[in-house]
Formats: structure tokens, sequence, C-alpha cells
């Protein structure tokens, strides 16, 4: 027995004794951007439970390391621990680089903006205010915000405008994808199910370089949340319930996240309503259907990532059935009646006319960090919009649609971002994009938008400089190519006398005639520059300054140049124009902001010179095999915008707090000095709110808010001969409805079920009094009021 012990003294002794323990391993801490030694630095090696720090010239050194792998923990002030194996001997010397920029460590943490955006007015709307419009779209989230509002088609087509500009004159961007899908309709709405964004900014400077040089009203980004890297897996489900359409939406999303930097997620939501209902009656065929679907994946290191999005966004949309004419008679009729003239029970059922949008999205995007000079990232994204319009039609071709199309979009965009500077950041890129529209056949119908392919080119630099600890200015440029390309049949008479294409656009005709239309080819090429200067300055007791300058500039959309013929949704004659030019916007905007923990104010004043700015105006009636039919022509003059937004927030003390908001404009048509069609009237909102977090979070809000009757308006009234009556009616579609003022009641409180687990209920009354009012932006305010009382119920648990 004593022998084996000896035995394993013996080994023991030789496995502890003859271990090479002389090995020598030295190393560098540096700043990953510019390589400046990070001095102080702490390296501690976990195996041995042994520490050192980096001298002035950042250099450590570990001596009498054993033969193996040893685990170093590096630190450093504002610096993101390191985590690294290092395998001994194989390495004798190691460069460790830090990243020593506190935005970028945070930029998981911090809901604040971005510094490329940093010198841009701008208004954000975060998760918990975008969970109250969780059974609503884009176009109402942000109406909440001072110089935001919206043009409808009744209460579920809803598309945002800044500074009374909307559509093709504003930039919307989703997951860092510009979205597009025939945006250029006023009752085509953003495809997007806000439950997938994390927070909804709104840029209305013109700091929007990387996104494209036409956001002439301003930039609207859509942004997911950023995931912190670590082992967990969570989730939330949320319910709602509306008395006024007798419906919903419920949305449910799943998370899971790795240390090591890998997260998935998936998220899914359903929306259903019925007719909805104004103070005294149904809005018969107001329905709406909505399902949404998106799945996320990625990698997320400070070093390299990579993330790939797929969405798919399916509406059906009832169109009120009282606002489908037939003819300018029925037009009159709607007008000076204060009733719809199809008044119906409420009923689920969405009949014709409708609309029924498909649109997908997905995108891969990766980056990769370079070492003393900045961040790369690639990005590839596609689009495919499908728009189905419906209108009412009899035998074999009811279910088909009056409109088919189908947009593909794709494009590929690398970004440079360069951060070495200690007071700079230059961030430049270039675009490629393909589009492709395709008129579906078997319609019935000429299509209102023909088949065209459009190819952009564009190329960007922007850069930020602070001038000291208390100022700041941005600067960039960008120039965009773009080509068209379409295929459209006119009317012969059209082409050769009406407009006189023939003589003006020779080289667009094909030789080819049938039936007394004219095969065209039509080809235009533009050359867009845009530009911004931004200057941005801190004072004393939390003021800061901001200045805005921007060039931007527009090429016409597909609308605007080839429109020609009845478009079934908005119930007119649209006719585009060949001859349009670009639009030229010189916008200047100014805001001063004071932000506290007792009071704060945000006054932003602007003014925006639009040459060549394009509108849609009505120009008399026409006569189709399917009735008398408003027109609406394009054509283009120069504007002025003008306006000041003001918001207000003030702590009354602990529990109460005051927010108010006022937003007025002024669009003139200059070169006809007479007022802009379209522009919002003035508005104000003012919130008063209780606030207890030692019960349960509870807070309350009664809202009030108020539009007054826009003024300042064109003329645009014709007169029609009726049969009937064998006179001309006056056709008063101009003049503004009344001001108005509505009440709302807000409320939320969470609770814990679960060891892991919250529960949030809202409860909340809009339009409480169900005051009978219509809103001159909502194109369907001739037919019908708008919504009236809704009792809302939210519940929504989180795991």
């Amino acid at each position: 027995m004593k022998q084996y012990l000896w035995i394993v003294a013996l080994c023991f002794y030789s496995l502890v004794y003859t271990q090479n323990c002389t090995h020598t391993l030295d190393g560098t801490v540096t700043d990953f951007h510019d390589g400046t030694p990070l001095s102080g630095a702490t390296i501690h090696n976990e195996t041995a439970n042994t520490y050192t720090s980096a001298d002035i010239d950042g250099r450590f050194s570990f001596p009498d390391l054993c033969e193996g792998t040893i685990v170093l923990v590096v630190s450093h002030v504002s610096c993101e621990p390191k985590r690294l194996e290092v395998d001994i001997p194989k390495k004798r010397h190691i460069d460790i680089h830090m990243e020593h920029h506190i935005e970028a460590l945070h930029e998981v943490l911090i809901t604040g903006t971005s510094k490329e955006e940093k010198t841009s007015i701008q208004q954000m709307v975060h998760k918990k205010q975008i969970e109250a419009f969780t059974d609503k779209s884009l176009g109402d989230a942000l109406n909440t915000l001072s110089g935001v509002s919206s043009l409808n088609t009744g209460n579920t087509i809803v598309k945002p405008m800044i500074h009374g500009l909307h559509s093709s004159r504003l930039i919307i961007v989703n997951n860092n994808v510009r979205l597009f899908d025939q945006e250029w309709g006023d009752e085509h709405a953003p495809n997007i199910d806000i439950n997938t964004s994390n927070q909804l900014e709104v840029i209305k400077g013109a700091n929007t370089l990387k996104y494209g040089s036409d956001a002439i009203g301003g930039l609207i980004l859509v942004k997911p949340k950023k995931y912190a890297s670590k082992d967990s897996l969570f989730g939330s489900t949320s319910l709602s319930l509306n008395t006024n359409g007798f419906g919903g939406n419920v949305n449910s999303e799943l998370v899971k996240t790795y240390k090591s930097g890998y997260y998935a997620k998936i998220q899914g939501s359903y929306k259903q309503f019925g007719d909805f209902k104004a103070p005294d009656y149904y809005l018969t065929n107001s329905g709406i259907k909505n399902a949404n679907v998106s799945a996320n994946v990625g990698y997320t290191s400070f070093e390299k990532g990579f993330d790939a999005f797929y969405s798919f966004v399916d509406n059906e949309l009832g169109i009120l059935a009282a606002s489908h004419i037939g003819n300018v008679n029925d037009l009159v009729t709607a007008i000076n009646s204060q009733e719809p003239r199809i008044k119906d029970d409420f009923s689920y059922n969405i009949g014709y006319p409708k609309q029924h949008v498909s649109h997908q999205l997905g995108k891969v995007e990766a980056y990769k960090r370079f070492k003393r000079l900045g961040k790369l990232s690639m990005q590839y994204d596609f689009q495919i919009n499908r728009r189905k319009e419906f209108d009412l039609r009899r035998g074999d071709d009811a279910n088909t649609p009056v409109i088919d199309l189908r947009l593909f979009t794709t494009s590929f965009q690398p970004n440079l971002q360069i951060d070495v500077f200690d007071k700079a950041e230059i961030n430049t890129g270039f675009l490629v994009r393909f589009q492709e529209n395709d008129a579906v056949s078997g319609t019935g119908v000429s299509p209102i938008i023909p088949d065209y392919e459009k190819y952009d080119a564009g190329i960007y630099a922007t850069g930020n400089y602070k001038l000291n600890l208390f100022s700041e200015i941005s600067a960039g440029f960008r120039y965009d190519f773009s080509e068209i390309k379409a295929r459209k049949w006119y009317n012969t008479t059209d082409w050769e006398e009406t407009y006189n294409y023939d003589e003006l656009f020779p080289e667009f005709e094909s030789g080819i005639t049938n039936n007394s239309k004219t095969l065209t080819y039509p080809e235009f090429s533009f050359s867009n520059f845009s530009a911004n200067l931004s200057y941005m300055r801190h004072f004393s007791d939390d003021f800061e300054l901001f200045l805005n300058y921007g060039l931007a500039s527009r090429m016409p959309n597909p609308s605007e140049l080839f429109s020609d013929g009845l478009h079934h949704s908005a119930a007119r004659i649209e006719i585009g124009s060949l001859t349009l030019e670009k639009e030229i916007s010189n916008k200047l905007i100014a805001s001063l902001q004071r932000n506290n923990q007792y009071f704060g104010f945000t006054l932003s004043p602007y003014v925006n010179s639009i040459k060549g700015y394009m509108q849609l105006i009505p120009t008399g009636i026409t006569t189709t095999i399917r009735g008398a039919f408003p027109v609406w022509e394009y054509d283009q003059v120069d504007a002025t915008i003008y306006g000041v937004d003001l918001d207000l927030e003030v702590r009354i003390n602990k529990q109460f707090s005051y927010k108010g908001s006022f937003g007025w404009l002024r669009g003139t048509n200059q070169t006809e000095d007479i007022p802009l069609i379209n522009m919002p009237a003035g508005n104000f909102t003012n919130s008063i709110s209780y606030y207890n977090e030692d019960l349960n979070q509870l807070s309350v809000s009664l809202i009030n808010k108020t539009v007054l009757q826009q003024k300042n308006y064109p003329d645009y009234n014709f007169y029609t001969y009726n049969a009937i009556t064998n006179s001309n009616d006056y056709v008063d579609i101009s003049t503004p409805p009344s001001a108005y003022t509505l009440f709302s009641f807000t409320s939320s409180a969470y609770f814990k079920v679960f060891k892991k687990s919250t529960l949030k209920l809202e409860f909340n009354v809009e339009n409480i009094f169900n005051t009978s009012y219509r809103d001159y932006l909502n194109r369907l305010r001739y037919f019908s009021d708008e919504l009236g009382r809704n009792i809302n119920l939210k519940v929504k648990i989180n795991y």
C-alpha cells in the first residue's frame, strides 16, 4: 500500500513541477477607431486570477504562464469589457482593440437620436405610445405630433402629411428600407404594420440624404428594437377590442437572444373591423381585414454583424358604399345631403368598392468595422406590392378588379461611416435601384398607370463636425440619376389634338395604332441634386437651437406623368401630363428647444419654397359610359408653404403634468396668387395626465383636440347640367367643413401576474361626447360624418 502512495505522489509531483510555466504574453490595448493607446486599461487573467494594467503606451505583459488556454477580460473607462481566449505558447503577442465611443456602445439602451440625424428637427413616438395605436395605422400614430397631419379616405386609409406634404414628397423608411408601395395615390396608405416597430421618428429638416434626394416634405423612420447580447427568451401578446366597428387587433411576438450576439424574432398580427359608425348611422362597407407576419434573424457584435428581415402585409379595405357615385348628379345630392344615401345595418362583410393590397419586404444587411477607419455596411432589399381595386360591376366581371398593379422594387446600397476622427463623422455611399410596374391584363379597363421600368442611381456624402463642446454643424450633398421607360396606349385624339403630344414628343411614337388608340414608348431621365446645411447650439438652462437648410428635388412620379382614366377608388378621372418637370424645394426650418425636469418646449417656424410644385386639381366634368365624373388634372405652379409648430410640456408636480401642441401653416400658389389645395387647418391639442408609479404605474389622461376651419382654400367649384331638373346645379367641392373639438380619455396600469411576467391593462374612450363632424382632409367628407364614440380595451402580457 505504501508503494502505491509513493507512485501517486510521484505522478502528482511530475504533473505539477514538470509543467512548463515559463511563457510570457505581451500585448497592447488601443482604441479601435484611431489606434490611440488606452493607458490604464485593466487586464484580468481569469485562469490564474492575476491582474495587470496597460502603461502609458498601452502595453502590458503576463510572465510565467503555463501551456494551455487562458481567458483574458479587458476593461477600460467608457469601454465595453472585452473577453477573449488565448492559446499559450501559440500566442506570444496580442493586440487588443477596444471601442471607446460611448454612443456606439449603448445604442441598444439609448433611444435618443443618432449622430447622423442629430442636427435635424425631429420628433419621436416611442414604444409605449405606439402600443396605444396597435389596432390603428402609421398615419394615426404620427397624427399626434405637431406639424404632422393626414390625408384620409374614410377612417382606415390614412396617409401621413408633414407640413402639408404627402405621398411621393415623403420618404418612409421601414427597417432601413425605403418603402415603395404605389404611394402616388391619395387613397393609398403605407403598407406597414406598426406593431413591428419600436420607435417612429419624423424628421422635418433636410438631413435625409442617405435615403433619397426627394424628401421635400420630410422623412419618417420606422425603427425596430435592438436587443442586448445575452441568453434570453421573451415575448408579448396583446389584444385590443373596440366598440366602434366591433373589432380589434391581436398581436404576438417571440424573441430569442444569445450571449454570443445571435438573435431571432417572429411576429404576427391580425386585425378585423366591421362597419364603423358615425354618431347617427353606420358607415356601410367601411370594414377592414388586415394580416401581418414578420421574421428577423441576425448577429450583432461591435466589429461585425448581419440582419435579415422579411415582412408580409395583407390588407382588405372597404370603401364607403355611399362614396360610389355614378355621375356628378350623385355627387351634388351627396354634398347637399346631411346623411349618406346608403345606410345599412352593421355588417362584417366587405363588398364593392374595395381595395386588396399586399406588400412583401425583404432585406439582408451586413456590416464590418475596420480599424482606424470606420464601419462599412451593405444592404440588399426587395419589395413586391400588389394592388387590386374593385368597383361595382355586373355579370362575369363582378369579381374582376378594375385596377390590378404589381410593383417590384429591388436595390443595393453600401454605406461607409468614417468615425476615426474625434470631432467629425462622415457617411458616404451609393445606391442602385430597379423598379418594374406591371399593369396586369384582364381587368377589361385601360390601366390608369401603364407598364414601366425605372432605373435609379445615386451617390451621397454627409458629415458632422463638433465645433466645440456646445455646437455642431452638419452638411451633405446627394446626386441621383433616374430614368423611366413606359409602354402606354393613348387615345389618338388625345395624343394628336388634345395634348399635341405628336409634335412635342414624336420620338415616343411606335407607329402602331389600334381602334383609335396609339401605342407609345415614353422615356424620361432626370438628374436630381440635393444638399443640406445644419447647425446645432447648446445654451445654458437646457436650451438648444437648431437651424436647418435643405435643397431637395423630385422627379414626377408615374401617376403625375401617365395617369389617364377613371381612378375608381377616388371616383374621378385623373389626367397626368408628359410636360411636367422636376420639383425643386428650398426649405429653411429653425427650432428653439428647452427640456428639463419641470418645463420644456419646442418652437419651430419654417418656410418651404417649391419651384414647379405638382398638384392635382379639379378642372370640370366629363361623361363616360359609366356616367359623368369630375375631372382632376395635374399641373405645375410655384408654391410657398410656411408655418410654425409648437410643443409644450409642464411638470405640475410629482404626479400631474400638462402637454400641449399647436400647428399652423399657410400654403400659397404663387403662380396664380391663390391658396394651395388640401392644406391642413390650424389645430391644437391639450392633455392633462396623472401618473402614480406606486399604484401599479397608473396613468390617466384627458385629451382635447381642436381643428379650426380652413379659411385659406382655392375655389374649384363648378356648375353641371342636371338632366332630371333640366337645370345647372352648383357643385361645391371646395368649401371646408366647420371647426370641431374632440375629447378623449386614456388610462393604463401594470400588474404582476407570474414570476417574470407583467400584465398591462388599458381603457380608452375616443370622441367622448359622440360629436358629429367632418374633416377637410378626408376625401369622403362629401358623403358622411367622421367616427362617433369608441370605447377601447387593451390587454398586453409580457413574458
